[in-house]
Order: C-alpha cells, then sequence, then structure tokens
C-alpha cells in the first residue's frame, strides 16, 4: 500500500483516534517499497502520534534499514526514549537480515554497555547468525561466552546458530564440541553437523552421523537429504551413492527440484552422464538452475555438441540462462575447441542477455584461445577487461603457451602466477620445462633453484578407489 499526495490525506481522514491511525500507519509501512513512501508515512505519524516510544518507533527502525538507510534508521532508534528489549532486538535483528555485520556487532555492544536491559536468546541468534555470514570468528566466541553466561542454550536455535558460526569461521573442532554439549538437539543440529563432515570431506563420518540422527528418531527432511548428497559428492564409493539414492526415493523426496537436482549433478561429478541424463528426463518443468546443471554435466565429460543443443532448447522454452549458465557453456565450448560458438556466445551473452562478463567468463575464453593457439589474442583479452585476472586465467595462458612455444607471453604468465602464490611448486615447474623445451637451460635452471627455496617439500598423498 503505498500512499501519496491528496489520496493519503483523504484516507488517513477516515480515521478519527490515535489507535485508528497507528493502525493504519503500521499497515502502510509494512507494504511500503520506496523510501519516499516511508518518509512520507514518516512525517504523518510525527503528525498524529508519538514515535518515540513503543512498537511504532521499532517498525520504523526495521523499515529504514531494510530500504538501505541504516543511518536513519541508527538516528530515529537514538530518538525512542524507552529502548526495551524488543527495541533493541528489533534493530540489531534488522542489521543481521541486511547484513550489515558491523553495525550490528556495534549495536549488540551498545545494548551490553548503555541498556537497562539484558541481551537474551533473540539477541544471540541474531548476533551469531551475523558472525556466521562474515566468519567473524572471534565475535562469535564472545556471543557464545555470553549465551552461555545467560543460560541461552536453553533454546536450540542459539546452540544451532553458534554451531553454524563455527562452520562459516572454518573451526569444526569448535562446532563438534557444541554439538556434543548441545542436550536437545533439533533436526536442523543433525543437519548441521551433516554438512560439517561433508565439507572436511569426511563422507563415512557424515553418513554415520546420518544414521546416528535416525536412530533418535529424527525423520530426515530436503535438508537433511542435501547433506547426505554432498557427503556422498565427497566419497568415491559407488555403493555408498547407490545406497543414498535408494534412501532419497524411498523417503519421497525425488520429486523435490533441488533434490532431483543434486542427484543429476552428483551423477555427473561421478562421470555417470547417461544416469545424469534419466534423472534430467524425469524432471517435470525444471528450472534453469536444473537446465544449468545438465549443461554443466556435459561440458565436464567434454560434449560440448550436446550443450550447444541443450543450451538451445532451454532457451527456445523460455529458460533465461544466468551468468553461471553461460560459464558453463563457454567451458564446454572451450573444452571442445569450438572457437567460433565459444566468440558468439560470450558475445551474446553481453549484447542478448545483458550480463557482464565475470572472471570465470574471461577464464574459458582465455581456455578457448590457448586451445586454439591464439596465445596473443588471449593475451590481449586479459589486458583489455577491467577486471583484474585471477591464477585460473593467468594459468591456462600459460599452459596454451608452453604448447605453443610462446615463451614471452608465457614468462609474464609465469611471474603473475609466482606472485600471487609463491609456494604453489606447479608454476615453477610449467615455466621451467617451457624453457627446457626451448632450449633455455640456464633459465630453466634459475627457475629450479627458485621452486627449491620457495616451495616447502610435500608429503605424498593417498588416494583410494572402490
Amino acid at each position: 500500500m503505498i500512499i501519496s499526495g491528496g489520496c493519503k490525506k483523504n484516507v488517513i481522514a477516515k480515521y478519527s483516534d490515535a489507535e485508528s491511525i497507528v493502525t493504519f500507519l503500521i499497515t502502510a509501512l509494512q507494504s511500503c517499497r520506496s523510501i519516499l513512501s516511508c518518509e512520507a508515512i514518516h512525517g504523518r505519524v510525527i503528525k498524529s502520534v508519538s514515535y518515540r516510544h513503543g512498537f511504532i518507533g521499532d517498525q520504523f527502525v526495521s523499515k529504514y534499514v531494510e530500504l538501505g538507510q541504516p543511518g536513519d534508521a541508527e538516528k530515529l532508534f537514538d530518538e525512542i526514549s524507552h529502548k526495551d528489549a524488543p527495541s533493541w532486538n528489533s534493530l540489531i535483528s534488522s542489521f543481521s537480515d541486511r547484513r550489515c555485520f558491523r553495525r550490528c556487532w556495534e549495536a549488540f555492544s551498545r545494548m551490553k554497555s548503555e541498556a537497562d536491559v539484558r541481551p537474551n536468546d533473540v539477541t544471540l541468534l541474531s548476533v551469531s547468525s551475523s558472525c556466521a555470514y562474515v566468519g567473524a570468528l572471534d565475535e562469535g566466541k564472545l556471543v557464545h561466552g555470553m549465551a552461555e553466561k545467560i543460560g541461552a542454550f536453553g533454546e536450540v536455535k542459539v546452540s544451532n546458530s553458534l554451531i553454524n558460526m563455527y562452520r562459516k569461521s572454518g573451526d569444526y573442532d569448535s562446532a563438534c564440541r557444541l554439538f556434543i554439549e548441545t542436550v536437545e538437539k533439533s533436526l536442523v543440529t543433525w543437519n548441521l553437523m551433516i554438512a560439517i563432515y561433508a565439507e572436511q570431506g569426511l563422507a563415512a563420518e557424515g553418513m554415520l552421523m546420518f544414521d546416528r540422527m535416525r536412530t533418535d528418531c529424527f525423520r530426515p527432511d530436503d535438508g537433511t537429504m542435501m547433506a547426505v548428497l554432498r557427503a556422498c559428492e565427497e566419497s568415491s564409493a559407488v555403493s555408498l551413492v547407490d545406497a543414498t539414492l535408494a534412501l532419497v526415493l524411498k523417503s519421497g523426496f525425488y520429486e523435490q527440484m533441488s533434490i532431483s537436482t543434486a542427484i543429476l549433478d552428483l551423477f555427473a561429478k561421478a562421470g555417470r552422464l547417461d544416469d545424469a541424463k534419466t534423472v534430467f528426463g524425469q524432471m517435470i518443468n525444471p528450472d534453469r538452475v536444473a537446465w544449468t546443471a545438465m549443461l554443466s554435466a556435459y561440458a565436464s565429460q567434454g560434449r560440448g555438441s550436446d550443450a550447444i543443443e541443450l543450451f538451445n532448447i532451454m532457451v527456445s522454452k523460455g529458460i533465461e540462462p544466468d551468468h553461471v549458465t553461460f560459464t558453463h557453456l563457454l567451458n564446454a565450448c572451450s573444452h571442445s575447441g569450438f572457437l567460433e560458438q565459444g566468440k558468439l556466445y560470450f558475445n551474446s551473452m553481453i549484447d542478448s542477455y545483458g550480463i557482464a562478463p565475470r572472471v570465470d567468463h574471461y577464464s574459458c575464453m582465455v581456455d578457448l584461445l590457448g586451445r586454439c593457439g591464439l596465445v596473443q589474442e588471449a593475451y590481449e583479452l586479459i589486458k583489455g577487461n577491467s577486471l583484474e585476472p585471477n591464477s585460473a586465467i593467468w594459468g591456462a595462458l600459460l599452459g596454451a603457451c608452453k604448447i605453443h612455444k610462446d615463451v614471452v607471453v608465457g614468462k609474464e604468465a609465469a611471474e603473475r602466477l609466482i606472485s600471487m602464490d609463491p609456494t604453489d611448486p606447479r608454476n615453477y615447474i610449467m615455466i621451467s620445462s617451457m624453457y627446457s623445451e626451448a632450449g633455455m637451460c640456464e633459465e630453466a635452471t634459475r627457475v629450479r633453484m627458485m621452486m627449491k627455496a620457495n616451495c616447502p617439500v610435500r608429503l605424498p598423498g593417498l588416494s583410494s578407489v572402490q
């Protein structure tokens, strides 16, 4: 409900008492979508009722943050004379919801030092969620300490939020300890732990956690199955993948688009392209994510023609491609050496779909041009764009230089890569090999000596296949 001009005056005139006016203005505020409308309603409130205390002030604070005006929200908050716990929580949760971590943390600190009210479980839930978003481990530990101090762990949502904070910050050990300490676990608690093990590549432990969850009589939901499928993705055990898929079918999650897409992706990464095609063929009205996942499957298997055909069908059905779709399409062109098609789609992405090229798109194009022997054109593409090239772009160019024996450009690519990560031996090996093949033995020896000086000795890895 957006109100403006004389219409606003006529409507408000129908409300005679303050309570009715407040009810009407709150309803109007909740449907407000622009800062100008919000300010108009705010002005009417100032004329009609007091907004410096109570529910209506909290509503305006949240709305200003939602509309991208955190400074105005703080000024209004400071004008509220009586700030109770819901007032502080409204400000803190608004900043948390809008990913304004620094403002969220500052408001939390103010609440602890200035307010007559103490933070409660609602406060800690918002602050820990904000910490999780940016991976603020030190601040998150302070929240954990306060949760213990005020006894907030009786609320399982607080425990879950802190476990997720440790997960997002990479402190998996603390997440596991907190999981063990959490007496009353919810389904979300178990899902988080399965996801944590999957992210560490510990598929067996993740599946063990899944079995323990079911032993404790928790029924899996779609979040559980996504975490389990992620664990399978990290495992090379075919039997584990098939057993999990049987469970998905038995549990009735197969019809959910997100689950089917995850299964498709799992098959593709396991090299089971025919199974991926079967899953995709059984989908009813696949969305853009599903189309992109199937296109990615073709690209990863070097099936460039199939990827292009699928893309054309996708577009003909009215599915709008996004930047991820084009990344996989260009990757498919690169792996298949489709130079003209790759250039066509790169330009089409910009001109027809208005998608600005990202680093991944340039990386695919550099790889495509390099594979086709157009090293200089690839180099000019890198130098001509405004984005900062990453290691993938320079690595693709260096690989092309080695194949096509372009020492001059290859030297610059190698120097860029070494400056980004002096401890990565692959870059030294690549440029040293290129120098040797070009008969530049002294340069090759110098690079190998640099590698010995800069690169630590790495222990050999182990792998197993079932």
